[in-house]
């Protein structure tokens, strides 16, 4: 699990079997900090540390990752990504949950430069993940938590307001109209759906004599909107 507050950005390129990591000296992540068996998340893709040297890692990636991800055509053009290792129970959750299971890839629209930040501009391959998107949601593009100032109707489009130091600190001012991205939904959001689902077909998971079942009136009844 990760926060989506990235600690680095580093080299991607590829190598037999999987990916290489380089990761600039004095940058927000040590290499020698990893240990075998970490999940580090690369652009957003939970990835395993197979092995570790003093210039990075590597790690194993599948072909089904290579597929729906943006990390294949970023290994080959040795492209900069952004880089969190998993969450620790002690640490503070200055994003929102991530679980680095990218639900599709995004189009970049526009990149705007603004008096005080830039807004980034994206769409949903899928148009159909648009559901899951809602003014001031939190989504993770590229692995990075961030809230979603406005969209369109369906939620297919969306733009964010990226501050400064996100900007900067990131991966995100490489993005060039046309771009792929990765994007992850909110986890609440997606659960919530389950439920409801569930409950609508008569399937919802057993529950205690006193526990109401979660419907789309019962969240209206209880402030959501």
């Amino acid at each position: 699990m990760f926060t989506g507050l990235v600690q680095a950005i580093g080299q991607l390129q590829r190598c037999s079997g999987g990916v290489e990591l380089h990761i600039p000296a004095g940058s927000g992540l040590d290499p020698a900090a990893l240990a075998l068996g970490d999940s580090v998340a690369v652009d957003g893709v939970c990835l395993t540390v197979v092995q570790r040297d003093a210039a990075g890692f590597r790690a194993d990636v599948s072909e089904e990752t290579l597929g729906r991800t943006t990390l294949a055509a970023k290994a080959e053009r040795r492209a900069w990504v952004n880089l969190e290792p998993a969450l620790r129970l002690a640490d503070r959750l200055g994003g929102h949950l991530v679980s680095g299971h990218v639900d599709g890839l995004g189009t970049v629209v526009a990149v705007q430069r603004q008096s005080a930040s830039w807004r980034l501009t994206l769409r949903w391959c899928d148009p159909a993940y648009g559901r899951y998107v809602c003014e001031k949601a939190s989504v993770a593009v590229d692995g990075i938590s961030l809230t979603v100032a406005g969209c369109s109707a369906d939620g297919a489009e969306f733009w964010i307001a990226v501050i400064p130091h996100t900007w900067t600190s990131t991966a995100l001012q490489h993005l060039r109209p046309g771009d792929a991205v990765n994007l992850e939904a909110d986890l609440l959001a997606k659960y919530t759906e389950r439920l409801l689902q569930a409950a609508g077909a008569g399937g919802a998971a057993p529950r205690g004599p006193a526990e109401p079942a979660i419907s789309a009136a019962w969240l209206a009844e209880h402030g959501w909107s």
